[in-house]
């Protein structure tokens, strides 16, 4: 027969293995939550690639860009590039809440003019001011 204080040892050791087990499920719990934040931008959490006035996806295939947006659009990337050098497109497609593609025509329009350089070919390719 277990002494009281062996009885009240095994009792400590079984809350904490009851504790440490449901602490356990909450941090899995929270890890897909947050998981599936990440994957689906519907939920209520902020996005880093939330789309801003200068993306054009709702113009028709064909249709150009207004020439004003596409201007500020090129300005936004070059002041970008100024203050983060050596990122590469997709990087700054992100920080500026826009699309690769939304910003090709920018990128090649500042290189074509010598206001930015790159290094590196294709997804390797990194973009600095001159």
């Amino acid at each position: 027969m277990a002494s009281p204080i062996d009885q009240q040892i095994r009792n400590r050791i079984d809350q904490f293995a009851t504790d440490l087990n449901a602490l356990i499920r909450e941090a899995a719990v929270a890890s897909v939550a947050h998981a599936l934040q990440d994957a689906h931008p519907t939920s209520a959490a902020p996005r880093a690639r939330r789309v801003d006035a200068t993306r054009m996806g709702n113009r028709a295939k064909g249709e150009k860009r207004d020439p004003q947006l596409l201007e500020h659009l090129t300005e936004r990337l070059r002041g970008f590039i100024a203050k983060n050098a050596g990122q590469r497109i997709e990087q700054i497609a992100v920080s500026l809440g826009t699309t690769t593609k939304e910003l090709a025509l920018p990128a090649k329009k500042l290189i074509a003019e010598k206001k930015v350089r790159t290094t590196g070919q294709k997804r390797a390719t990194k973009y600095f001011a001159r």
